[in-house]
């Protein structure tokens, strides 16, 4: 039995959602900004990636199916074997060149681990969600200034 449990964090960056769009819809550039992930493989289908995670000493694997995706809008995914997960990033593009990037991420634990959660998994899992946007908001305000 599993319980599903669920993370949303967001940032704002100083870029056009174009660009932001662009940079999270090249999967195999995430490692660069989300500190947990190791690699991102892509298949022959556009829609199906392999990912690689690592926490702690520990490594996960999964292959993710995208579901939804709509240019500067929303990129929507599931886990199609491996570690159970699913979630999306959304955009929010402002007159201002702003962009509002929001990331919801769930995964699948043992029941155990909802007390787990509870205690600490779910700050730790968060906190770094929230610090890989920032990193993501540092790396794409460099990269559109260097564009530009």
């Amino acid at each position: 039995m599993s319980d599903w449990l669920e993370h949303t964090v967001q940032t704002e960056v100083n870029i056009p959602v174009e660009y932001a769009w662009s940079l999270w819809s090249d999967l195999q550039a995430m490692p660069r900004w989300m500190k947990w992930i190791d690699s991102v493989e892509l298949s022959s289908d556009p829609r199906i990636s392999a990912w690689k995670l690592g926490a702690n000493g520990l490594t996960f694997t999964w292959k993710s199916r995208i579901l939804k995706q709509i240019p500067n809008q929303i990129i929507q995914w599931e886990s199609i074997g491996g570690l159970p997960n699913r979630g999306a990033v959304r955009f929010y593009g402002r007159p201002d060149n702003m962009t509002i990037v929001k990331l919801s991420i769930a995964y699948a634990i043992p029941a155990i681990g909802k007390l787990m959660d509870n205690l600490f998994l779910g700050q730790v899992v968060e906190s770094t969600l929230q610090a890989d946007l920032e990193r993501f908001r540092v790396y794409a305000e460099q990269g559109f200034s260097l564009k530009n």
